[in-house]
């Protein structure tokens, strides 16, 4: 019987690789289990609660203001027992994050077989997003199966040699996490019953997500700076759920604390944010995961960075990179504010990143090796 061990750490890798547990889970011929650095600890159990997931291993590495470097070590030491108890013949893991790259060279080191689920993105900028990009590289190049979201990330891993038989273009398996999650909301929940009654029904809704560590000082300020000049609008209502990132706290309430229709609130779990997307007019962010998301709920995105490694959505017009520019974003968003033609158009486009069936396709893959 095939073992296959799934490793993730971060908030975002538990989501996306939810639909990956929950499918393997149902096949006979494997014996799973899973595996959490807890790289993220708060966000991370929102998650596995919401999918109720319970973890087989739990290495519980999340220290306050780790840095870097003490994280990788950590991960690397930690995994090794875990790969020495269970032995697996597979090990999955997920996307750009320290726990994906570390868990790969570990993996590497003892010779087991690597697959990397949402493979191939790129910006070919090592320093966005930081540390990102070259983690996702770092994996890339370790990695044996590499399961991509959409043709483009296939072709840059054959543009640097990776052998075409080893590249599955499956879609994203946020779709599919996305999909199950909007199935399972439980609307009665205190905080979504809360966030609703914040909610002015006769407002346009900009939802807010900021954290990635490039746009910290100067970057941030302006786009904070940019979120205050829309705010003045009497037709707008904002919500920013702000990252526990010290460098995100401190700048965003200096700048648009007591703003009447912007409302600052604390982070949300996965359940209530989707629900929140879900009522967004507009969508102001520089999540990875949320550029991915958004064209299935038919929500414009404007993207405060200057690249992306998720280019189909650009390409495809469903969402715009505006940079950390006050200027930009404030001309963007008033654009979709006022021309309801340029807002269906950039809305009526298909998710360039799947049909929700991404999990199916990654274990029919495994099940035939």
């Amino acid at each position: 019987m095939k073992k296959v061990l799934i490793v993730f750490g971060t908030r975002p890798e538990a989501i996306k690789m939810a639909p990956l547990v929950k499918e393997l889970s149902k096949q006979k011929e494997f014996t799973t289990k899973v595996c959490v650095t807890a790289q993220h600890r708060e966000m991370l159990d929102q998650v596995l609660d919401f999918f109720k997931i319970i973890p087989d291993y739990d290495l519980d590495l999340m220290k306050t203001n780790q840095s870097l470097n003490k994280l990788s070590a950590r991960i690397l030491n930690s995994i090794d027992s875990v790969l020495d108890d269970f032995k697996p013949n597979l090990v999955l893991i997920h996307g750009d994050t320290t726990t994906s790259s570390m868990v790969a060279l570990a993996s590497f080191h003892k010779g087991i077989k690597i697959g990397h689920v949402e493979a191939g993105l790129r910006t070919y900028n090592k320093f966005s997003p930081f540390p990102e990009e070259i983690n996702r590289q770092i994996t890339g190049r370790l990695a044996d199966i590499h399961f991509t979201p959409t043709k483009q990330s296939a072709k840059n891993l054959l543009n640097e040699g990776i052998c075409e038989n080893t590249i599955h273009i499956t879609g994203n398996t946020v779709i599919d996490a996305l999909f199950w999650g909007l199935k399972n909301i439980n609307k009665n929940r205190k905080d979504i019953k809360s966030l609703n009654s914040f909610i002015l029904k006769d407002k346009k809704l900009i939802v807010v997500t900021g954290h990635r560590r490039e746009n910290f000082g100067a970057n941030f300020i302006e786009f904070c700076a940019a979120l205050k000049e829309l705010s003045f609008r009497e037709d707008v209502q904002i919500i920013y759920p702000v990252h526990l990132n010290p460098n995100v706290q401190e700048t965003v309430y200096k700048i648009l604390s007591n703003i009447s229709n912007l409302l600052l609130i604390s982070p949300l779990d996965y359940e209530a944010f989707i629900w929140l997307l879900n009522k967004s007019y507009l969508i102001i962010t520089d999540s990875g995961g949320v550029q991915e998301e958004a064209p299935s709920l038919k929500k414009p995105v404007l993207v405060t960075r200057e690249v992306t490694e998720r280019r189909e959505a650009i390409d495809q017009g469903t969402v715009k990179l505006v940079g950390a520019n006050k200027k930009k974003i404030v001309k963007e968003a008033t654009l979709l504010l006022d021309n309801k033609e340029v807002y269906n158009t950039m809305i009526g486009n298909k998710n360039p990143y799947g049909d929700g069936k991404a999990a199916t396709k990654i274990v029919n893959f495994i099940k035939g090796e």
